[in-house]
């Protein structure tokens, strides 16, 4: 069965092995975002999960060599650092070979899946769901990591097109209620406009009720207590944890109109992925 999932799967690991192909030991070393990660931690990651929902375990000898770093919050985050442990010593261009293979296995198999196993519900990180909805998660996932490698080789890209428009329309969906009501605290009868500019504008408002959790809805008030302007890329890395509220001002990335305060908690608050 034909799943659009599938074609975004293969165009953002296309992208990964695209900027990681000839890389030095130099850079597959360098340090991302993501914290306790290099580029090449990045990628083993990515080898780790997939190889997991294969069906695939990591080394035993992975377990004590993944000790208990300080960015190591849960147990799926113990799991991903045994995955991380087993590739760490071999040469980058090798764990970039381990990924294309791993990767094109992964396709075939989701191919080859039929309409009911797409649709059979089980674990996901969101909670029991679809099969479907769990490689939703694997496509907003990796190209959150594609973007980390590419901060770090300062190489910023896509930032438009299907992946990143799949995956960003994913953050007002899954987070930013709980960012606007919960984190930054909004009080009841409040509104919160995110703008965010790029070739495709996504336009995310969040309204708290008198009761009740803040939720998202479809039409902006033309007068919002608070609109937060920014692009794309600050955006992500503001929703991903991987650029602070004070960041993002200080690059002159982000713009609040209405209610300041608020606004600033809310960039303050925006992280909001595991």
């Amino acid at each position: 069965m034909s799943e659009p999932i599938v074609d975004l799967l293969e165009e953002v690991w296309r992208d990964i092995e695209d900027c990681c192909e000839g890389l030095s030991d130099e850079q597959w070393n360098l340090a991302t975002e993501c914290p306790g990660w290099t580029i090449q931690d990045q990628v083993a990651h990515m080898i780790g999960t997939e190889r997991m929902l294969a069906g695939e375990q990591p080394d035993a000898n992975a377990n004590a060599a993944a000790g208990d770093a300080p960015h190591v919050k849960n147990d799926i985050g113990r799991a991903n650092e045994q995955w991380i442990a087993s590739y760490r010593d071999m040469p980058g261009k090798q764990v970039l070979e381990e990924f294309h293979n791993v990767t094109q296995r992964r396709l075939r198999a989701l191919r080859a899946l039929s309409k009911e196993e797409w649709d059979r519900e089980g674990f996901t990180p969101e909670g029991k769901g679809p099969y479907r909805d769990f490689m939703a998660i694997r496509v907003f996932d990796c190209w959150y990591h594609d973007q980390d490698i590419r901060e770090a080789l300062d190489l910023p890209g896509l930032l438009e097109g299907p992946v990143a428009d799949f995956s960003l329309e994913r953050i007002p969906r899954k987070g930013l209620g709980y960012v606007v009501g919960k984190k930054a605290g909004a009080p009841a009868g409040s509104s919160v406009v995110f703008q965010v500019f790029g070739t495709t504008p996504i336009v995310a408002t969040i309204v708290v009720p008198p009761e009740g959790r803040a939720v998202l809805v479809a039409d902006a008030p033309d007068e919002p207590t608070v609109r937060i302007a920014t692009d794309r890329r600050t955006f992500a890395r503001l929703a991903g944890g991987r650029w602070t509220g004070a960041h993002a001002r200080n690059h002159g990335a982000v713009t609040v109109t209405g209610d300041n305060d608020l606004g600033n908690r809310v960039i303050d608050n925006m992280a909001f992925t595991i």
